[in-house]
């Protein structure tokens, strides 16, 4: 019996209401942008909120949960997740509505690049920098995901999140706790959906922005490339890109992970990266631009599940701690 199949087993009948898709056994290179990792126990796809707050009842608390996006900067280490992986559905949480003539709600599992086409279409203006954000709102939400100036939490009003429980909570702007790539909100929430609020606009002011926003990303940026976006957050006072430059590793390579010559703060899987290839580099810049500079450069990207035995990456490679 694999892992998958004890765990659901253990639970017997207990997801028998349940609505959503359950897989034992999910490979998670399949979902993350990286394409590399190891499995779930088993992967949850709840059909709604209602749905995720039945599954939520019914899954005692001594099982792990990890909730995912769409799976554009997570590492996921060989050793795989235990218990389950809850990754909410595009049909359930993938959508972006107008509610009023400056405020847009958007599901949890809505690109980000989907929210800033519905603002251009209803004119409402501040969205234009999530055009060049490859992520979903889930993730922006609580990383305070930003580019060109503009922050998530310039825009969030309110959000929805269930809690490990099923309960239901709205969390204003100050509740969310924003800071830099950060929101101090509860890790064990589960956002579902936000409010967000803009400003009228003229449509072709707004789609000019878009239009540099993409331009600038696909003249600095492996946008083409299997990557997981910014690996490490900025310095105070500086950029990551700058102080990986002048350590060396632009370009550099272990296994099938390389820093992309293009721009040296993206790590590219070039072909055959494992998950122990992708941190093992990370952790060699880490180690490197701590020699060289004197800084220590924090991890934007996620890294989740367990170490394959005999395959652990140490931070900073264990030195100069």
């Amino acid at each position: 019996m694999t892992k998958g199949e004890a765990l659901l087993a253990k639970l017997g009948d207990k997801l028998s209401g349940v609505r959503g898709r359950i897989t034992p056994d999910a490979e998670m290179e399949k979902i993350t942008w990286f394409r590399a990792g190891g499995t779930a126990d088993a992967l949850f796809q709840p059909a709604d909120e209602e749905d995720l707050a039945a599954f939520l009842r019914a899954v005692p608390e001594e099982i792990p949960l990890t909730i995912v996006g769409i799976g554009s900067n997570l590492l996921v280490r060989e050793g795989g997740l235990r218990g389950f992986v809850v990754r909410l559905s595009a049909k359930g949480f993938g959508e972006a509505e107008v509610v009023s003539p400056t405020q847009i709600r958007a599901g949890a599992a809505t690109p980000d690049k989907r929210v800033a086409a519905v603002a251009l279409e209803a004119g409402i203006g501040g969205f234009h920098f999530y055009h060049g954000i490859p992520g979903g709102i889930g993730g922006a939400l609580r990383m305070n995901a930003g580019a060109n100036g503009v922050e998530t939490r310039d825009r969030v009003v309110e959000v929805r999140a269930l809690d490990r429980q099923g309960n239901l909570h709205v969390l204003s702007n100050a509740d969310m706790g924003y800071s830099y790539r950060h929101s101090s909100a509860p890790a064990g929430l589960i956002f579902t959906s936000a409010l967000f609020e803009g400003y009228p606009e003229d449509r072709e002011k707004i789609r000019a922005e878009m239009e540099a926003v993409q331009h600038h990303r696909e003249t600095v940026q492996p946008i083409r490339e299997k990557t997981g976006g910014s690996t490490f957050k900025n310095p105070d006072g500086t950029s990551a890109w700058k102080e990986i430059d002048k350590a060396g590793c632009r370009g550099l390579m272990i296994g099938g992970a390389q820093m992309s010559p293009m721009h040296c703060n993206f790590m590219i899987n070039t072909g055959n990266a494992t998950g122990y290839d992708l941190e093992h580099l990370g952790e060699t810049v880490r180690a490197r631009v701590l020699e060289n500079s004197g800084i220590k450069l924090h991890w934007e990207i996620k890294r989740i599940g367990d170490f394959r035995p005999g395959r652990e990456v140490q931070e900073f490679l264990g030195q100069l701690l």
